[in-house]
């Protein structure tokens, strides 16, 4: 067993270093958590293993899965818990305290893009699961995840890599004293064209200039950020067209698919010792955020001749600010910590959805300005009532109003709402150096703004969609309900396991539809699961990581138009497993699996997903000691799977390559399974330089 001196948040422990065990690549040690399911990632765990998208940092937190179904431009797909998370709904992920998800997105609600992540810059990923937290508000009912950067280097990094499918990739990054206080930068330059036939040309500039001074104790952080990425897109492809030979695996019915996107923050993160032995915790952010989206999943299905493309624009200003008190005391003679918090976002959103054609713009299906503004208050109270026993009890308020502004009048609007989420955690020992949990919370998500205000739809003007089904407003916050008991222990030397059994339900899976413009209603939903976390390590340079998750998600209202109680895309087996070999004089290496399995693609089950089994391996050489050469390996044993499926209605043409089409009369839609396949067997080799 590993040991080391983390030294915490001004919000924990300010005066003194908590001595923490580290389990290998989490600090998940007995009497670190609240929840069996809640814990940190390290930066030893990023570094020791491949990863093919900046996103993947989220992939080592237990049950999570990233996948892309588009260019990797676009923002992650990700599963968790029961939840196809779409881009993010349902999973509230930070990078030093400032939000990443996007309400009221032009591509999809909670929209959490990751690409402008520094990989080699994460100090820390602090990761949640469940309702149970008063601290964390919207998006945040499967889980949460905070990711940190260091604001000082012990020393300078720099890496360039080479890979297949012309990927490229350059970093740089070191810290230095500045006048009072320590000034960090990070610099990455990125290109990758992929597998595709289409080559994708991903590329991107990213970079980091940070300002601290102070300590943990009393200090502040001032933080800049920027990112601009440019793509072409493979999108999800149907499969009749691989089984024909139109195309391959790895081609494109569109291929003038893609999208353009930037990202630049400003944060200000003050923390200080108050007198009465409390802390204050503050952070400050604005963030100039703007995506240009250009995709084509249906092809030919509704333009015959021109195509289905359609480009989705969001250009947004985000205001925030979080501050938050924690005061230590007792109560008759225990002792007991008080938390008072508060969230402030301002989003200022011009948000459209027009018809294109090879990225030209035929038409507007729609064009909105929405100002939307989320507060939440929060208390949350831990209190030690026995030597091994403590509560954690807590109540979130949150408002929600926006202000849609539309050019069709009658879908503007206002809206105001208001939630209450109780919580409540309990925690047993450590007894035997076992712990145990119960937790209990309410939460929530937010719906989109244009949904709540819609009364026509956007394309006929009319009160009932193409279809002839009624244009339904959506509420603006929807709740949810999670239950779970857990178990940690370090009772059987040198292991580290945690057991978790939840349950989660939705009062309903209400989206708005951004590739539409409209909404669609969902039933009540209910999702419950078991989950089983090992760290292990039978010697001191080898470690062992198995993470297995079983789930089990269903509609649970009634609906007399629906087919069935399956949640298409719900994801209900997840496994990962990885194993790391480190100072064998001067290799160390990696090898890492995961495995997602089938998923009902329809509600009555009766088209479904293939399983997805993936290994990944690093070898890494120390050339001397300064600097290694990293040996990727992706996708090591070439397995054919695929990174989505859906299933639905689309459209040919005797031309696969893109419109215009010249079939007269058109070919017939069909009802298909559409993939994104995973990239094949990838090598990627990379010089890391210590300065």
């Amino acid at each position: 067993m590993a040991v080391f001196f983390v030294q915490p948040s001004a919000a924990q422990q300010p005066e003194k270093r908590d001595e923490v065990r580290v389990i290998g690549h989490y600090e998940n040690a007995v009497g670190t958590s609240d929840a069996a399911s809640q814990g940190y990632i390290t930066p030893q765990l990023i570094e020791a293993r491949p990863m093919l998208r900046p996103g993947e940092v989220l992939e080592y937190i237990p049950g999570v899965i990233i996948t892309q179904h588009s260019g990797d431009g676009k923002a992650n797909q990700y599963f968790l818990r029961g939840f196809n998370l779409d881009h993010g709904t349902d999973f509230r992920t930070e990078i030093d305290h400032m939000p990443v998800n996007m309400p009221t997105h032009a591509h999809g609600q909670g929209y959490s893009d990751l690409n402008f992540l520094i990989p080699e810059l994460v100090s820390r990923v602090a990761y949640k699961k469940g309702p149970y937290f008063a601290d964390e508000g919207d998006f945040s009912s499967a889980g949460a995840a905070d990711i940190s950067y260091y604001t000082q280097l012990k020393e300078g990094i720099a890496t360039g890599a080479l890979g297949s499918g012309s990927y490229a990739r350059a970093m740089a990054a070191n810290s230095f004293n500045a006048g009072p206080g320590t000034l960090l930068y990070g610099l990455e330059a990125f290109h990758n064209d992929g597998p595709w036939d289409n080559p994708e040309n991903y590329r991107k500039l990213n970079g980091v200039l940070r300002f601290s001074r102070g300590t943990n104790a009393d200090g502040y952080t001032v933080s800049l950020m920027g990112y601009q990425g440019k793509w072409n897109a493979t999108d999800q492809i149907p499969q009749r067209a691989v089984d024909q030979g139109r195309i391959s695996r790895f081609g494109a019915i569109d291929p003038s698919d893609g999208g353009e996107t930037s990202r630049y923050s400003l944060s200000f993160d003050r923390h200080k010792a108050l007198e009465n032995g409390g802390d204050f915790h503050m952070d400050a952010y604005i963030i100039k955020y703007r995506l240009k989206l250009f995709s084509n999943f249906t092809y030919f299905l509704d333009n015959p001749q021109r195509g289905d493309q359609f480009e989705q624009f969001d250009d947004r200003w985000v205001f925030g600010l979080t501050p938050s008190w924690i005061f230590t005391d007792k109560w008759a003679g225990r002792s007991t910590t008080n938390k008072f918090g508060a969230d402030l976002r301002r989003d200022n959103i011009d948000v459209a959805l027009y018809d294109t054609a090879q990225r030209i713009q035929q038409g507007t299906t729609r064009s909105d300005y929405v100002q939307q503004t989320g507060a939440g208050l929060y208390y949350e109270n831990t209190f030690q009532w026995t030597e091994n026993f403590r509560s954690v009890a807590g109540v979130r308020q949150d408002y929600y109003y926006a202000k849609v502004t539309s050019d069709r009048n009658e879908n503007s609007g206002e809206t105001n709402a208001h939630i209450t989420s109780p919580k409540l955690n309990l925690i047993y020992g450590p007894i035997d150096k076992t712990e145990y949990f119960l937790n209990y919370g309410q939460g929530f998500h937010s719906n989109d703004a244009r949904g709540t205000t819609i009364t026509v739809d956007p394309t006929t003007g009319q009160p009932v969609d193409a279809a002839g089904q009624p244009v339904q407003k959506v509420p603006a916050l929807v709740k949810t309900k999670g239950e779970e008991i857990g178990v940690r222990t370090e009772a059987i030397p040198n292991l580290q396991s945690s057991l978790s059994l939840w349950r989660l339900t939705l009062a309903s899976e209400l989206v708005f539809v951004g590739d539409a413009g409209t909404t669609e209603a969902g039933r009540p939903s209910l999702r419950r699961g078991i989950e089983w976390s090992n760290r292990y390590i039978p010697k001191p340079w080898l470690i062992v990581d198995l993470d297995l998750s079983v789930s089990r998600a269903q509609f649970t209202g009634n609906d007399p138009a629906a087919t069935g109680s399956y949640i298409p895309g719900a994801i209900d087996r997840v496994a990962s497993f990885g194993v790391t070999a480190k100072d064998l004089g001067r290799w160390s290496g990696s090898v890492f699996m995961r495995y997602f399995g089938p998923r009902p693609l329809t509600e009555d089950n009766s088209e479904r997903s293939q399983s997805s089994l993936i290994w990944s391996m690093r070898a890494s050489y120390q050339v001397e000691p300064r600097t290694k050469i990293n040996l990727d390996v992706l996708n090591l044993f070439n397995r054919k799977a695929n990174d989505i499926e859906y299933f639905y209605t689309s459209r040919l043409c005797t031309n696969q390559v893109g419109p215009p089409c010249s079939d007269t009369p058109p070919q017939a839609a069909i009802g298909d399974h559409h993939f994104h396949p995973a990239e094949p067997r990838t090598f990627r080799v990379a010089v890391v330089t210590r300065f």
